[in-house]
């Protein structure tokens, strides 16, 4: 998300931190840019003019153009105005009640409620430890029910059963006294897409609400209708008391106008980004990192926190031991690194996190293709255990062998080995303690700083 606001924002910065001192003239055709940016990344016009309005009322005080470094003063006050139109900090659930809690999630057709359902049920579990119970009083859409029963069964949440010839208002009602009989921390309630302009259907989910009285009322919506969703989202609170927003397909989304935009509108927080497709893949969000990384300074902190629930220990203790001891790192170890990094996104989902490697082109990270890491896998799986752990006896016959049984060419099997054996000597070089030397000897030739 961002990449086409980060390119241009990102040049525009550049030019001004290039300045060696700013006036009021080139401030105001910084401001130019800016403008223009988040105007084509679909940002609101309301919200364009507002937050330009500000960072002009700072950048033209003494906060910048008195500052000894006037260029990384109005980057920084950039980067503050954008943290304050998305909601200054990270707004978790409230779940501060008697069990059950009930969260309620509304939200258009094709938005991705119930997969988003199932991420949160997944997310509670594993990061708050918390008993979840869903529910689908989605008794239009054909299989609907189906679709939670198996997410369910995949997050290990507690599904409750309903059945489309029934009346959503009575499937909420059994699914909150059966989750009172089961003492569930938490219950899910997935509801059918709907327009607001439909008065029928808005009738309806109002009166599940009144049935449910939930804690929370989740608005999910598609990230790619850029401000559409903003002004989606103020619809449906008219009528409904969100109290909150759930931004699906923002790994699709190149521009990230709704997440810029929906604060302001709706005065209702953006509380989760859904950034993928796998159960996984639900963010909290945290308005200040996402600053950083339109800016392209990275994210460092979302980093450490993926590593931590994503990153095998036992595994990276393992190879840490055996590496400690002089044992080569082997083309087992190789394939268990690169699964660890599929987990956490890619390399493209861990350079936009990364500082420095956040701001290169798009040109640059349409080059990066996280599917050859399955071919990576593919080709390290026909292999026998014995060659695994000792890649020098493959030779030509067993290079056959192993290109045919993972379907690639053996000119792209010695590719791999070939990067292999580099990364064998730079774990070398680790394990005799050389990482600042190594380090040093990489200086300089980056191909981005």
């Amino acid at each position: 998300m961002f990449d086409g606001l980060s390119d241009r924002l990102g040049r525009t910065l550049k030019n001004v931190r290039g300045q060696g001192r700013l006036t009021e003239d080139n401030i105001k055709d910084a401001l130019r840019e800016v403008r223009m940016a988040l105007l084509e990344a679909d940002v609101a016009l309301p919200v364009v003019r507002e937050f330009i309005g500000r960072v002009k009322e700072r950048a033209v005080g003494k906060e910048v153009l008195l500052s000894l470094t006037p260029g990384q003063a109005f980057i920084k006050v950039v980067s503050e105005e954008l943290t304050t139109t998305m909601g200054e900090a990270c707004e978790q659930l409230n779940l501060s009640t008697q069990p059950p809690a009930v969260i309620l999630m509304a939200g258009l057709q094709g938005a991705g409620k119930t997969t988003t359902v199932a991420k949160l049920a997944r997310f509670l579990k594993q990061k708050q430890k918390k008993s979840v119970m869903v529910v689908s009083a989605d008794v239009y859409r054909p299989a609907a029910i189906e679709q939670l029963k198996a997410l369910a069964s995949e997050v290990a949440a507690e599904f409750f059963p309903s059945d489309p010839s029934q009346k959503p208002v009575k499937i909420v009602k059994a699914a909150i006294k059966q989750a009172k009989k089961q003492h569930i921390d938490v219950l899910i309630i997935d509801t059918a897409g709907r327009l607001h302009v439909d008065h029928e259907m808005m009738g309806e989910i109002k009166e599940i609400h009144a049935v449910a009285d939930p804690i929370e009322t989740l608005f999910v919506v598609d990230s790619m209708t850029g401000q559409d969703a903003a002004n989606t989202a103020k619809a449906f609170n008219d009528t409904l008391p969100l109290t909150g927003v759930v931004l699906t397909k923002t790994d699709g989304d190149a521009r990230g106008g709704a997440a810029l935009s929906i604060r302001q509108i709706t005065g209702k927080p953006i509380k989760f980004l859904g950034v993928g497709e796998k159960n996984e893949a639900l963010e909290l969000f945290h308005p200040d990192r996402v600053a950083s990384r339109i800016l392209g300074m990275g994210d460092v902190l979302t980093l450490v926190e993926e590593a931590e629930g994503k990153i095998d220990r036992d595994k990276a203790e393992k190879l840490a031991k055996k590496m400690k001891k002089g044992k080569g790192f082997d083309l087992a170890d190789y394939r268990d690194q690169l699964q660890q990094m599929k987990s956490m996104g890619g390399v493209a989902g861990l350079m936009d996190k990364i500082p420095g490697l956040s701001n290169i082109s798009q040109e640059a990270k349409g080059q990066i293709d996280d599917k050859q890491f399955d071919r990576v896998e593919a080709m390290i799986n026909s292999m026998t255990p014995h060659e695994r752990a000792r890649p020098e006896i493959i030779k030509a016959s067993r290079k056959r062998r192993i290109a045919a049984g993972s379907g690639v060419q053996v000119q792209e099997l010695n590719r791999m080995l070939k990067q292999f054996t580099q990364m064998q000597k730079m774990m070398k070089k680790m394990a005799k303690g050389g990482m600042a030397k190594m380090m040093r000897g990489l200086k300089g030739q980056m191909p981005f700083q």
